[in-house]
């Protein structure tokens, strides 16, 4: 049997094009992506779309150790975001970096100083007692195509035949209508009627029933009598006998005006009830429900300020099965003011034996109470998922954070200026590209096709993953991250150089093209994964203990380096392979870059037999 040969992997090189086939395959999947996804352009950075850039740096409360850790840093993301999304920013980014800072980027267009009054201060959580609730709808449902209010002035006659023939439809005159005029659910009278968001805590506070279609006035009490009978009470000019709401602050019938005409599915609304609201008023605010509906409150001053929250953490029920629930436990004196709310609002009517849990002005929760709970700990559970109860611990356990957040730094970049930028980087990049293209094509001539090919792959896998990374990991593009790309040109250009000069060595050893090709390989890819790894270490470690723009440069530098091995791996070295088979290469064309004369080649390597050896001649021949 004759022994195999040696030198040779048949298996590795025989169909170098399916190997291109694979990487235009993934190329071409890659672009598809990034035209469904709908980004086709690299998110950019703050340094590069204009905007404002925040630092914040984590400090321990006095008496607080330890508390600056990725739970609560993370609950602290989670507020500022929110805040930030309260003063209508699109695609802002708030994100922690390292262990105890959050940057906050935020696109132009938005006001730098009030979004640095937002994320610059500490969370407000306050319990406050609710005086009335209703679904809040927009400003313009109530109207016809006409403009006119439906049931309005202009309808009045078959308005008031509705009412007569509906009498539960709609609502009793509230306690500011002196009058005694009353309007419908949809114009904003307050309403008893319970959401799925108002859950129980302990065993004081049980899940929501099934919700009332008869509302209320403030004071929960439902109406007894049909709206036709109002009105005949309306034009016997009797006094509106609606009790007035009885919480621990009385509205206003400015307020009450206020509560009808909010409109909470407007962002500027929700902005602007926010502004100059004390703990000790009574106030209008926005929540919204589970199921991500609007509903709008008149809530009565703080009883318990979030700061009395110890601890809240959700737990899934093992004993009862009956679900996730938060448990809160209270500090002394929340314990003792809470044990006084819960008992104020034990005996009223629904709403009024609600309590809004208020965070930054907008209401997360709105439990009811059933009796007193005075033991400092308290449940609220109900028809939670585990997230719903994970968000909702976080927002109670932050008004007790252990955190505050001291200004490191603020950036406002204008969009005129962050253009410039970008425009200065492509420049630089193009004159970079430009210069190694002009060294590939003098001196390695043909082959600087194959370069030039593998740069423009490289290139466009570049753009495709990043672009994806946009809207997946929130990567941003900015000018450290265009500096990494341009250096990353010279590291793939680097890899095929090594490859080419491997080539040309076994060329002037006298080898022919498709051997030297392949015998050329082992030592140049050893050499490439050597370097490639060489500086992905150091964009690795650069990532890590950096923080701000330069983990961009480090971040971009340690992905085109991963690209450069897929690129020259998968389709350098098959093109190569393909390409060493056509005439032009093969021959040695003096404008392909391997002319063995030109590289002062040795004489071709010839295999020669061994002369044989004249047969030994017998100094004794024998006679016949």
């Amino acid at each position: 049997m004759a022994a195999p040969k040696k030198g040779r992997r048949q298996g590795t090189q025989g169909k170098p094009g399916r190997t291109l086939v694979f990487i235009l395959i993934a190329l071409v999947a890659l672009t598809g992506g990034m035209f469904l996804s709908g980004h086709t352009t690299p998110r950019l950075g703050i340094d590069l779309a204009g905007g404002t850039s925040i630092t914040l740096q984590a400090k321990n409360e006095p008496g607080q150790k330890n508390a600056i850790n990725e739970t609560n840093m993370n609950t602290a993301v989670d507020i500022i975001n929110k805040r930030v999304n309260g003063l209508g920013v699109s695609e802002a980014e708030v994100q922690t970096q390292g262990s105890e800072n959050i940057i906050v980027n935020i696109p132009k267009g938005t006001n730098a100083k009030q979004a640095r009054a937002q994320v610059g201060t500490t969370a407000q959580l306050f319990f406050r007692p609710v005086i009335a609730r209703q679904p809040s709808v927009p400003a313009d449902a109530g109207k016809d195509k006409g403009g006119k209010d439906k049931g309005g002035k202009d309808q009045g006659d078959k308005g008031d035949k509705d009412k007569k023939d509906k009498p539960g439809s709609s609502a009793s005159p509230s306690a500011g209508d002196k009058d005694g005029k009353g309007d419908d659910a949809s114009s904003g009278k307050p309403s008893s009627s319970p959401t799925t968001q108002g859950r129980s805590v302990t065993d004081g506070l049980k899940d929501a029933p099934t919700p009332s279609t008869t509302p209320t006035t403030p004071s929960g009490a439902a109406s007894d009598k049909p709206q036709g009978d109002q009105g005949d009470k309306k034009d016997d000019g009797k006094k509106d006998e609606t009790p007035k709401p009885d919480p621990t602050g009385e509205p206003t019938a400015k307020l009450q005006q206020q509560f009808a005409t909010l409109d909470c599915t407007d962002p500027k609304v929700r902005t602007k009830i926010k502004e100059g609201v004390k703990p000790s008023d009574t106030v209008v605010a926005c929540g919204k429900d589970k199921d991500g509906n609007w509903n709008k409150f008149i809530l009565g001053p703080s009883e318990v300020n979030g700061k009395e929250v110890d601890d809240a953490e959700a737990v899934y029920d093992t004993q009862t099965a009956a679900g996730w629930k938060v448990t809160m436990e209270f500090s002394k004196t929340g314990s003792k003011q809470f044990g006084d709310i819960t008992g104020k609002l034990a005996g009223k009517q629904s709403p009024q034996n609600e309590f809004g849990i208020v965070m930054d002005g907008e209401v997360v929760s709105w439990p009811y109470v059933q009796q007193a709970l005075t033991g400092g700990q308290a449940e609220i559970s109900g028809s939670f998922d585990q997230d719903e109860a994970k968000d909702l611990a976080n927002i109670l356990s932050y008004g007790a954070l252990p955190l505050t957040f001291k200004e490191q730094s603020v950036q406002t970049v204008s969009a005129a200026l962050g253009g410039e930028q970008l425009r200065a980087g492509l420049i630089a990049g193009a004159i970079g590209l430009a210069l190694v293209i002009i060294y590939l094509v003098a001196y390695y001539r043909g082959l600087a096709l194959i370069a030039i090919a593998s740069l423009g792959v490289s290139a466009a896998l570049t753009y495709t993953i990043m672009t994806l990374l946009g809207p997946t990991i929130k990567f941003a593009l900015n000018l450290p991250a265009v500096c990494g790309a341009i250096v990353a040109i010279g590291i793939t250009a680097d890899s095929f150089i090594v490859y080419f000069e491997r080539i040309r060595d076994e060329v002037r050893e006298g080898r022919t093209l498709r051997p030297a090709v392949e015998r050329a390989w082992p030592r140049a890819r050893r050499t490439i994964l050597v370097s490639d790894f060489v500086s992905f270490l150091a964009a690795a470690v650069l990532f890590i203990v950096t923080v701000g723009k330069v983990q961009g440069f480090a971040f971009t530098l340690g992905l085109t380096t991963l690209l450069d091995v897929v690129v020259v791996f998968f389709f350098t070295k098959p093109l190569m392979t393909i390409m060493a088979r056509k005439k032009f290469f093969a021959s040695g064309h003096k404008w392909s870059g391997l002319d063995p004369k030109r590289l002062g080649a040795k004489p071709p390597l010839r295999r020669s037999r061994r002369a044989s050896a004249p047969a030994p001649v017998d100094p004794n021949p024998k006679e016949a």
